[in-house]
C-alpha cells in the first residue's frame, strides 16, 4: 500500500491542500495542474505509478480551487508569479530543498518560472500539453476569433473545435450543480480531442468531486483573469534553464497546438520533446496516465543516476 499524507499547508495568509504519497525519504515530485484544476487532476494511476517508482508525489490544490482558500481576485488580484510562490511553499512545508517538478498546462509555464528563478528548487523540468511561458497568444487568439488568417509568426491559436467550443459554452446555463457538471464535462471532452478515446466515466467522476470540493466552485475562473496580469519575470529568456527538461506535447492538442511544445523545447538549452500521437490536452484516456508517468520516471531516473 503506498503510504499517503494529506494537510493544509500555509502560502503567507492562504491555506493550501496538499498531499503526499509514498516514501518521504524518496526524491520528490511536485506535480503542478493547470488552470482553474485542483491537484486531483493528476489522475490517481499517474501518481501511484511514480510513487511505485520510488518516487514521493507531492499534488496540491491552487488556491481558488479545490479544498484551497479562495480570493477576492478584485481586491486581491494575483499573477501566475504568485501561483509559482505557492508550489514553493508546499516544498517549504515538507521539508524539501529541491524537487523534480511536473506541470501540466498554466502549471507547465510555473515549472518555467521556478526553473528560471528559482533554479536551486528545480532537480529537473518536465513540462506538459504548455506553451513558453512569455508567449503573447493573445493576437493569435483574436485573429482566430474574428476569422482572419493567422500571422505566420505567431504560434497557432486553438483548434477550431475549441473556439466552437468556448461559443456555444458561453450560453450554457450554470446556475444549478446538474448544469455546472455538464459544462464543465463537455468542457474536457473537447480539450480531450479525437485522437485518443475520451474516458467519460472518469471525467464525469473528476467533474462532480472538482465541484463538490470546492467552496466556491466559480473561483477558479480567477485563473483566467491572472493570467492577463503582468507577471514578475513572465519574459525572462528561457535560455538560462539548466534543470534538465523534458516537453511533453500530444499531436492533436486542440487549446496549445504541438508547434507550442516544439517552441518551448526550442527555447530551453538540452531540452527534448516527447510527442504522445492522440493526445489532446488532458489525460482523460485510459492508460494515458501510466504512459505520461512512465515519460516522467525515465526521465526523472536519469537525473538520479547520473
Amino acid at each position: 500500500m503506498i503510504a499517503f499524507q494529506g494537510k493544509f499547508i500555509s502560502s503567507g495568509d492562504l491555506r493550501l491542500w496538499t498531499e503526499r504519497y509514498g516514501d518521504p525519504d524518496d526524491p520528490a515530485v511536485l506535480l503542478v495542474m493547470g488552470t482553474s484544476t485542483p491537484g486531483m487532476g493528476w489522475p490517481d494511476e499517474l501518481v501511484e505509478t511514480l510513487a511505485k517508482g520510488n518516487l514521493q508525489v507531492i499534488r496540491f490544490d491552487h488556491r481558488d480551487t479545490g479544498r484551497s482558500d479562495c480570493v477576492d481576485f478584485a481586491a486581491r488580484p494575483y499573477t501566475p508569479a504568485d501561483m509559482a510562490g505557492d508550489a514553493t511553499a508546499v516544498l517549504d512545508a515538507y521539508g524539501i530543498g529541491s524537487a523534480h517538478v511536473v506541470g501540466a498546462s498554466l502549471g507547465g509555464k510555473i515549472g518555467q518560472w521556478l526553473a528560471v528563478h528559482r533554479p536551486e528548487r528545480v532537480r529537473t523540468l518536465t513540462a506538459i500539453m504548455t506553451s513558453p511561458m512569455g508567449a503573447d497568444t493573445g493576437p493569435a487568439w483574436a485573429r482566430a476569433l474574428a476569422g482572419r488568417a493567422p500571422d505566420p509568426g505567431d504560434l497557432p491559436p486553438p483548434a477550431p473545435s475549441f473556439l466552437q467550443h468556448l461559443a456555444r459554452s458561453a450560453a450554457m446555463p450554470r446556475t444549478t450543480r446538474a448544469e455546472h457538471l455538464a459544462a464543465n464535462l463537455e468542457t474536457w471532452r473537447v480539450l480531450s480531442g479525437d485522437g485518443l478515446p475520451f474516458d467519460e466515466e472518469a471525467a464525469r467522476r473528476f467533474v462532480a468531486e472538482s465541484h463538490d470540493l470546492s467552496a466556491d466552485p466559480g473561483a477558479a475562473a480567477n485563473h483566467d483573469l491572472a493570467g492577463r496580469q503582468p507577471a514578475a519575470g513572465w519574459l525572462a529568456p528561457l535560455s538560462s534553464i539548466t534543470a534538465p527538461t523534458l516537453v511533453v506535447h500530444g499531436t492533436d492538442d486542440p487549446l496549445l497546438p504541438l508547434p507550442h511544445g516544439e517552441a518551448l523545447a526550442g527555447q530551453i538549452p538540452g531540452a527534448r520533446l516527447r510527442t504522445v500521437p492522440g493526445m489532446g490536452h488532458s489525460f482523460l484516456s485510459p492508460g494515458l496516465p501510466r504512459r505520461i508517468a512512465e515519460l516522467v520516471l525515465r526521465h526523472t531516473r536519469e537525473q538520479e543516476t547520473s
